[in-house]
């Protein structure tokens, strides 16, 4: 019975294989910064956040892009922040850095959630939101026994812009599932729907006898 339901739900819209395809595709490509020992020498164990960056692929190409543009600039905002952060904590000695770093993850964390109570703000930079609050909060508590932030920081990006690069052309360059081609097929229909009824009504009334 699941299978059948597969099937169908395949059948109905081959597109949704393909998207699946893409999908697994773009994460054996990233796998790849994991599992081969030149790459990882590269990027080091930070290479799983490039895996954790697939989550931007969309089933539309441009809902792809538009999801990775909302996670970039949140998690290089976010980066930089914490950098900062942690720059003045470090400073701070070793009594008031974990005072500072608590501080700042209670006070985003919180300002963040407020924020996505805004109707406009979840609808358009809700997930934005979730990978700025997650970005910061990561960077700057696991930054607290690494010494250098501000090197973990810049692998941490770069990473994620590698996993985000590899969605994009995947989702671009593979049998690219456009929006607009949705839009264009249920017009055509609704405009097909429409001359049939028009059609319908005068040839009943040509059929009709005259009073």
């Amino acid at each position: 019975m699941f299978m059948m339901k597969m099937f169908e739900l395949g059948r109905d819209d081959p597109r949704r294989v393909i998207h699946a395809i893409k999908v697994g595709l773009a994460l054996s490509v990233v796998s790849l910064f994991y599992l081969m020992e030149p790459l990882f020498d590269g990027v080091g164990d930070n290479a799983i956040w490039a895996i954790m960056t697939v989550v931007v692929f969309e089933f539309t190409a441009g809902a792809t892009l538009s999801k990775g543009l909302n996670r970039g600039i949140s998690t290089v905002i976010a980066g930089f922040l914490a950098v900062f952060v942690g720059y003045v904590a470090e400073k701070a000695g070793k009594i008031g850095e974990p005072i500072i770093i608590g501080s700042s993850c209670s006070v985003l964390g919180g300002t963040t959630t407020f924020f996505r109570f805004f109707p406009k703000i979840k609808n358009k930079y809700d997930y934005g939101i979730l990978i700025f609050m997650l970005t910061f909060n990561m960077i700057i508590v696991s930054g607290y026994h690494v010494g250098n932030i501000f090197n973990m920081a810049y692998q941490r990006l770069s990473t994620i812009a590698i996993g985000c690069a590899v969605s994009f052309v995947i989702s671009l360059c593979i049998c690219p599932i456009w929006a607009g081609e949705d839009l264009h097929r249920s017009t055509i229909n609704r405009i097909h729907g429409l001359a049939g009824s028009v059609n319908g009504n005068i040839n009943q009334c040509l059929d009709s006898p005259q009073q």
